[in-house]
């Protein structure tokens, strides 16, 4: 481990104690975040997993069979693989669930025929440039028959939950 000049790391502390920002430690460096961007992270992500679940909810009420999807793929490689789990060190506990699209939905279309669709809910329903990237190799590989898009609609006060068809939106 690197050696730490604690006179620096004493000045820095000093600054910090009076302003809005907070100090971490990585890889024994000092890493300077802002009080407010971190209450917007926490904010936006509770925020973000309460629209999860109500996703959930609407389709579950539509007669869907929905499910987390744990998998994910890998660009360069071109293959699909199980999402890495992630550790949240303030729960101390390990979050699941990390796969791209979020959820699994299964409907039965008939005798033997099901309907798999793939949903990814985003609230303002922007998709990254990698996220469509992997949505247009599911799509190619037939993995799901179609990827939703779940954003919010607001309505007054109200706010209802609207799905766009990947293909529809952003292949032309």
């Amino acid at each position: 481990m690197e050696k730490i000049n604690k006179k620096r790391v004493d000045k820095l502390v000093g600054n910090i104690n009076d302003s809005d920002k907070e100090v971490s430690w990585e890889e024994g460096q000092p890493k300077f975040k802002s009080k407010l961007k971190i209450q917007k992270g926490k904010s936006s992500r509770a925020r973000g997993a309460r629209f999860e679940l109500k996703v959930r909810h609407d389709l579950e009420e539509k007669g869907r069979f929905i499910d987390k999807w744990n998998n994910n793929v890998d660009l360069e490689s071109q293959k699909m693989v199980i999402a890495k789990k992630k550790f949240n060190p303030f729960l101390k506990a390990m979050t699941l669930g990390t796969g791209f699209p979020d959820f699994i939905s299964i409907a039965h279309v008939r005798d033997e025929f099901y309907s798999v669709i793939g949903v990814e809910c985003k609230i303002n329903g922007i998709l990254s440039k990698t996220e469509k990237e992997k949505c247009i190799w599911y799509l190619e590989k037939k993995v799901f028959s179609q990827i939703w898009i779940a954003k919010e609609k607001r309505n007054g006060k109200k706010i209802e939950i609207e799905y766009v068809d990947f293909k529809e939106r952003y292949i032309k």
